[in-house]
């Protein structure tokens, strides 16, 4: 994870300085310094995301200068089928967002529809053909 911690860590460093000279530059403009310095903090904090789980585990194929592609094969992880629980989901927190705006009926009737796709999406694996 040596080559992420140092791309994530260039991008922090590019708007840590990019930030101050567009204050600089702009006439104090908050809408786009802002942005800019939650940019490099984001960065930041992936950044030492990846330098802290990097030292955990040991070293990859791909930051080894001598590694090769045959190196990398076997059992990558678990990677779940298709899933229509995240649609239906994103479909229920969307409608109870414009209940918000809407009223709060809408808001109301939509909430117990989002926590029943919650439940459906978390224990999908549990049961039917994907069922661990």
């Amino acid at each position: 994870m040596r080559k992420e911690f140092w791309i994530f860590l260039g991008c922090g460093v590019f708007f840590a300085i990019v930030a101050p000279i567009y204050w600089v530059v702009s006439p104090h403009e908050i809408s786009g310094t802002f942005p800019l310095g939650m940019s490099a903090l984001l960065f930041f904090m992936i950044a030492f995301y990846l330098w802290f789980v990097g030292k955990e585990i040991p070293a990859r194929p791909e930051d080894r200068n001598d590694g090769e592609i045959i190196d990398g094969a076997g059992e990558l992880g678990f990677f779940p089928p298709y899933s229509w629980w995240p649609l239906a989901a994103a479909a229920a927190v969307s409608t109870a967002v414009a209940g918000i705006a809407v009223g709060w009926w809408m808001f109301l009737l939509a909430l117990p529809i989002a926590g029943l796709t919650l439940v459906g999406w978390v224990f999908e694996f549990y049961r039917g053909r994907h069922a661990h």
